[in-house]
């Protein structure tokens, strides 16, 4: 027999055979199925056919299959996608409304496989049960997409696998104390003559070394701020005396003003003024940068300064200046009387003393083994969908 005489056979069997497999889908689920497909598959010799087709959650699948001549294929499998087997039957020539509930929307696929060398004739019928009116019109048609699929990839290479623990000695200095001291690097009587001396200029200048920052591994010296006090005679040694006085009488403060002169309280901030003479012969004084600055000053031409004053007695304090040498200058504009000028510069050090200090530091060495890694590998793969 031939292939025509094959299929006209076939087409005139369909009715019958199909009839009884849809009567038993409606008294078995009391109502009509939906037919997603009713086809003739030929397939030849080793060969097989997969059909794919989408369902909707809670539908009921009824699948029934024939092969036209009786002959056994040698597996008939219906898989949810990708690969869960919901049913699966070997060596058979038929299988008669077999229902499958449908859990979750998805894909299903029905595979036919023939071993045998000669071809086969299969009746394929499937159809759907929906759970509700709303699932009804759903698209059992199959579109596919492409998407990214990832695997792992397990690999063994030398990685760390742990730390071991060591503790070394060391040192690191630290600051252990703090002393801010007072050096009185100036206390001079400088005597300026008067404009009308023969002999002597009426003008005169004092050099002022500061003294220099000293860093050694284990102290620092530092020249914080200085104060300076300039008065003329006996009115201005009064005023002075008053100012030591006030100093020794005083209870609370800072500890160097304490035993220290009256210009280290003005040099730190915590004497904001001192006793002055209200009467006497004055100067005028100018506080000169350099040397260079300094012989202008005795030329009488003009000279950079940095501070400058004229009475019987001054004071102030300097914090931006506070390393090298500078001068002083001194004017007397008496016509006739000669001047004593005493100058007193306090400079305020700041001391910081270190020592070494022992402390431990944590080594931390690591250790080496053979690890086994899961690595992803993404490719783009073609992937059925349901309900497009």
């Amino acid at each position: 027999m031939g292939w025509a005489e094959i299929n006209i056979m076939i087409m005139n069997k369909l009715p019958v055979i199909f009839a009884g497999l849809l009567f038993s889908a409606i008294t078995a689920f009391g109502q009509e199925p939906i037919d997603v497909t009713e086809q003739t598959i030929k397939l030849g010799g080793m060969q097989e056919e997969e059909l794919y087709y989408g369902f909707a959650a809670g539908d009921k699948i009824i699948f029934s299959f024939r092969e036209t001549g009786g002959q056994e294929i040698k597996e008939v499998e219906i898989t949810e996608y990708p690969g869960n087997s919901r049913f699966s039957a070997y060596k058979t020539s038929h299988v008669d409304n077999k229902t499958i509930t449908v859990s979750t929307q998805g894909v299903y696929i029905f595979r036919i496989k023939n071993s045998a060398l000669a071809g086969r004739v299969c009746l394929i019928k499937i159809q759907r049960v929906p759970v509700s009116g709303d699932t009804r019109n759903f698209n059992t048609a199959v579109t596919w997409e492409m998407r990214p699929d990832t695997t792992y990839s397990t690999c063994t290479r030398e990685a760390v696998i742990g730390y071991d623990t060591s503790y070394i000695q060391k040192t690191k200095k630290e600051l252990v104390k703090t002393e801010i001291s007072e050096d009185i690097i100036a206390d001079k009587t400088e005597r300026v003559h008067s404009r009308n001396n023969l002999q002597h200029k009426n003008y005169s200048i004092l050099p002022v070394s500061l003294p220099q920052n000293e860093v050694t591994p284990f102290m620092t010296k530092t020249v914080r701020s200085w104060a300076y006090w300039i008065g003329v005679g006996k009115e201005a040694s009064e005023a002075w005396l008053k100012n030591v006085n006030i100093i020794k009488n005083i209870a609370s403060g800072a500890s160097v003003i304490l035993g220290g002169s009256p210009l280290a309280g003005i040099a730190i901030g915590t004497l904001a003024t001192l006793a002055m003479p209200s009467m006497g012969e004055d100067v005028a004084y100018w506080f000169i940068p350099d040397y260079a600055n300094a012989r202008l000053f005795m030329e009488d031409k003009d000279f950079v300064q940095f501070d400058s004053g004229k009475g019987i007695a001054a004071y102030g304090k300097n914090t931006d200046r506070t390393q090298g040498t500078f001068y002083i200058g001194l004017l007397n504009d008496n016509q006739v009387q000669g001047i004593d000028v005493n100058v007193k510069i306090s400079v305020i050090l700041e001391t910081k003393y270190y020592e070494d200090k022992p402390y431990q530091e944590i080594s931390l060495t690591p250790r080496y083994g053979k690890k086994a890694f899961s690595e992803p590998v993404i490719r783009t793969v073609k992937v059925p969908v349901a309900g497009k």
